[in-house]
């Protein structure tokens, strides 16, 4: 089992080039993975993105990246000569006419528009894109890594709420054949004192209480809501990712404690619903940074 949220860094270095990637991770019902690469770099996302969808699942990611290129710039600085040629005849022709000062120099030239001309070597594509990935697989890794370590602490707390909801489930599975009893025995005294006499209508009163048993029984949801602990329970066992899976199981256990509320025309039995749906809230909450 797997946290959803944590953080992981990656570094890849080649040459006087060096890339590094940086992932954070919160929960999400689905994998989103968000990254920030420019219109120059965009040749390197497909490699990214692969490599954290092998490993992730499900969750909202935040992919940051670093690129650096130390030591001697590999651009190169071009002067384009009949342009600053242009200006400069252009220059000298407006001083003459408008009788100013010729006061042109070199630097005047070279700051008119395009007379100057930076540019960069061809980037080794193939490189730089196996250094984006290599990073992006070494912060996933340590993503992971983190993640695991925060779910085995999710694991051991799921295990205890759903262990207690079954002690509860024990408890009501003890308590419910009680309550028809108890109130056959309330029935019949409380007829007894409104008439006067201890001899009451036996059928009457079987009646009566077979009407109320039928009411709040409560058989088919404690076998439904054990059936779905057992399985919740073997989901935590399982080395996939079982956030949805267990998110549907908490859904289904929800739905059998409610109907046993609304059954539980006894106030142990309303005690011990009460019990469940305190741990299972707590279930849910944490699922939802399960992956």
């Amino acid at each position: 089992m797997k946290s959803m949220t944590g953080y992981g860094k990656g570094e890849a270095v080649s040459g006087n080039k060096k890339v590094t990637i940086e992932i954070k991770a919160v929960n999400n019902r689905f994998l989103d993975i968000n990254t920030r690469f420019p219109k120059s770099l965009s040749y390197v996302e497909d490699g990214v993105r692969k490599s954290i969808q092998q490993v992730i699942k499900r969750g909202t990611l935040d992919v940051y990246y670093t690129y650096e290129v130390t030591g001697e710039s590999d651009k190169t600085v071009d002067v384009n000569m009949p342009l600053a040629e242009r200006y400069a005849s252009a220059m000298k022709r407006a001083a003459a006419e408008l009788e100013l000062p010729d006061d042109i120099t070199i630097s005047s030239v070279l700051k008119m528009p395009d007379v100057l001309t930076v540019s960069a070597a061809e980037e080794d594509r193939d490189e730089v894109t196996a250094m984006f990935t290599s990073a992006a697989s070494k912060a996933v890794a340590a993503l992971d890594e983190m993640r695991i370590t925060e779910g085995k602490t999710a694991r051991a707390d799921l295990a205890r709420l759903v262990t207690n909801i079954l002690t509860s489930l024990k408890k009501a599975i003890s308590r419910a054949p009680i309550v028809v009893t108890d109130y056959k025995e309330k029935l019949t005294a409380r007829i007894a004192e409104l008439i006067g006499t201890p001899v009451v209508d036996e059928a009457r009163i079987a009646t009566e209480v077979a009407v109320f048993a039928d009411k709040c029984d409560i058989n088919e949801e404690i076998s439904r809501l054990g059936s779905h602990i057992s399985q919740f329970t073997d989901a935590l066992e399982s080395k996939e990712p079982q956030g949805r899976r267990l998110d549907f199981l908490s859904q289904e256990m929800n739905r059998e404690i409610n109907t046993m509320g609304s059954k539980a025309n006894d106030l142990e039995l309303s005690r011990l619903v009460i019990e469940m749906k305190n741990e299972l809230e707590k279930i849910k909450e944490q699922i939802r940074n399960v992956e």
